[in-house]
């Protein structure tokens, strides 16, 4: 296929694996990759890392995004959930139960994929900037909207938005199964907000012996989720939006980091991996400036408010920090987020 772009962003790995490439970083992770994952279980325990799907509660951290709302199906005009299936047919023994969901897939415990966030860049050297995604993969084009439906309920509204590259079905074809390596931020700075930056990781990652090598999946413990726990569905918008870690998107260092890393992924506890600036910038510039640099240039998936405490106890008990890690999205074509169900092995 033709490259789709002449010009590529600064600080972009455009190309790396080919002009049609829609997986990015997720190409690091390699036979040889999961195999060194699974040389990290020696003691066959499981840790679930994801969050009940109804956490955080309410719509505080995302105004736009919405608790899952179960119903049963129906079933001969019935609701189809402790239905007798003696109602069809006397001689039928069955009690059955069958449910639907309308789930928001950014929700609670999440993958992002590469189609969730572009930017505008000039790709074709013309001097007009479009708005396109990792690749230069365009919106409108690509990455669809929906038609409007004005007279449907609200969230069939703009029903049919289609991700026909970069989509999350991506990453579950390619399985999201490697090898984790945690960094326990919560250790060392508690429930701090603070962002987090190169100087700052580094330290944590020497003082540790942390390691990240190329095609890790990237972990980052800040304590986040717990306190989404403790809240019981109420998140207070005082307590959420002024606690914990997360990465400085905006420290050139960590960027570059992160770049030459050759991490596969980077994962949090917290809302969005990092703080989301409130200093305003002169100019033009990305409002996530660490999902611009990981989505939109270099391919990197990201993966937010993952429940992490527990394997991260037992890592600093037991003086590790790498484990298996078996973490595939839905199979959802079109779609740009999913619930990840993750789970590591140690």
């Amino acid at each position: 296929m033709a490259q789709r772009w002449k010009h590529r962003p600064p600080g972009s790995s455009w190309g790396e694996f080919g002009p049609d490439d829609q997986r990015g970083r997720m190409n690091y992770v390699t036979r040889d990759k999961v195999l060194e994952g699974i040389a990290e279980v020696k003691e066959g325990r499981t840790f679930c890392l994801s969050l009940p799907l109804d956490y955080p509660g309410g719509s505080v951290l995302n105004p736009r995004r919405a608790p899952p709302r179960l119903a049963s199906t129906v079933r001969s005009g019935k609701p189809n959930f402790c239905f007798n299936a003696s109602d069809e047919n006397p001689l039928h023994t069955d009690v059955v139960c069958d449910d639907v969901v309308l789930l928001t897939l950014q929700y609670s415990t999440q993958w992002d994929s590469l189609a969730h966030v572009g930017g505008w860049f000039d790709t074709d050297g013309d001097g007009i900037a479009e708005p396109v995604f990792y690749n230069g993969f365009r919106a409108g084009e690509d990455i669809r909207p929906g038609a409007a439906h004005p007279d449907a309920e609200p969230w069939a509204r703009f029903e049919g938005s289609h991700a026909a590259a970069l989509g999350i079905a991506n990453l579950a074809e390619h399985g999201g199964q490697g090898r984790g390596v945690l960094i326990d931020l919560h250790a060392h700075f508690g429930r701090e907000r603070r962002a987090i930056g190169h100087a700052d990781l580094m330290r944590v990652m020497a003082t540790d012996n942390v390691v990240v090598e190329k095609g890790d999946f990237v972990c980052l413990y800040t304590g986040f989720a717990d306190l989404l726990l403790e809240h019981a569905r109420h998140p207070d918008p005082a307590v959420v939006h002024s606690v914990c870690t997360g990465l400085d998107g905006r420290d050139p260092d960590l960027l570059a980091w992160i770049s030459a890393s050759g991490c596969a992924a980077l994962i949090s506890d917290n809302y969005a991996v990092e703080l989301v600036p409130t200093t305003p910038l002169p100019g033009p510039h990305s409002y996530l400036p660490l999902h611009e640099h990981c989505l939109f240039k270099n391919g990197i998936h990201l993966g937010e408010l993952w429940y992490l405490s527990e394997l991260a106890r037992w890592l600093r008990v037991h003086h590790r920090s790498r484990f298996l890690l078996t973490a595939p999205p839905l199979r959802l074509p079109g779609a740009v987020g999913s619930p990840a169900a993750a789970v590591a092995t140690v």
